[in-house]
């Protein structure tokens, strides 16, 4: 009776989203610290971390000839950049305010504005440490030279689409069953360490291994990835269709399930984040 109405056309709507969306993604990057150069600058730690770690296990293991011909650094990078990425983009979806948050109480806030905020901040927080790790490595040690890197940039997007993709879906089944979908997110983190096929070149397993490994949408995009970063490579068992087909599937799931359970969301589940 006292409350007063005002249209608003569909451009305006769409702004007021895209704002929305812009301060909670700052939002969202300014969470891991308050000071903005020091939340990066961990971001840039861990992928160095790493890329040491691995260049150290691949050194004394006397595994460097088992990479592609070419920069080595290019190959772990290739890697690593995309299980970061995709892992990252994951478990910062998980970690966003589902339907019983206490943010979705407040109009015009939804899940898929925190869902798109978590998701960008991500990867804002990926492509800047990958920039200035990759600006670092060709100013101080040697260039970086990369085949193809525009086709190489778009299977980066890849891993970290499929990782946003499989995080909507975990998120929507959150709140039915926390304690499995935290348990699980886990296992598939700390299996991706090898079924992303970061550690070895899809083009020298055996034939009845590939199998072992196609079902991940992460080992076609790194594989795929490699094939556009060195020239001489060319990757036979895998391809960009499938994670690109199974980030579409999978987000529309995501999107279905958080659209089932907003319509059960009761209060109670707050406790359980």
């Amino acid at each position: 009776m006292f409350t007063h109405s005002r249209k608003t056309s569909s451009p305006a709507v769409a702004l007021q989203i895209l704002e929305l969306v812009y301060h909670a993604t700052v939002a969202k990057v300014r969470s891991s610290h308050g000071n903005a150069l020091i939340g990066l600058g961990i971001e840039i730690l861990q992928t160095i971390i790493f890329l040491v770690a691995f260049y150290l296990m691949f050194t004394v293991l006397g595994m460097t000839g088992n990479a592609i011909r070419g920069d080595f650094l290019l190959y772990l990078m290739t890697g690593i950049f995309l299980f970061l990425t995709h892992t990252k983009a994951m478990g910062a979806i998980l970690s966003s305010e589902g339907p019983a948050a206490p943010m979705m109480k407040h109009a015009p806030m939804n899940t898929i504005i925190s869902i798109c905020s978590a998701a960008l901040s991500s990867l804002y927080l990926q492509m800047l440490s990958m920039a200035v790790v990759m600006f670092g490595i060709h100013t101080l040690f040697n260039p970086l030279d990369i085949y193809d890197p525009i086709s190489a940039w778009l299977m980066f997007m890849l891993a970290w689409g499929s990782g946003v993709a499989i995080g909507m879906c975990l998120l929507a089944a959150k709140p039915w069953a926390p304690n499995f979908v935290m348990i699980l997110n886990t296992v598939y983190a700390r299996l991706n360490m090898i079924a992303s096929g970061q550690m070895f070149v899809a083009n020298t397993l055996p034939g009845f291994m590939i199998s072992w490994f196609s079902w991940n949408p992460l080992f076609h995009a790194i594989d795929q990835a490699r094939g556009y970063t060195f020239i001489n490579y060319e990757p036979h068992f895998t391809n960009w269709q499938y994670p690109l087909y199974f980030t579409l599937g999978f987000v529309l799931l995501g999107l279905m399930g958080d659209f089932f359970t907003q319509r059960h969301v009761s209060v109670s589940w707050s406790a359980a984040r």
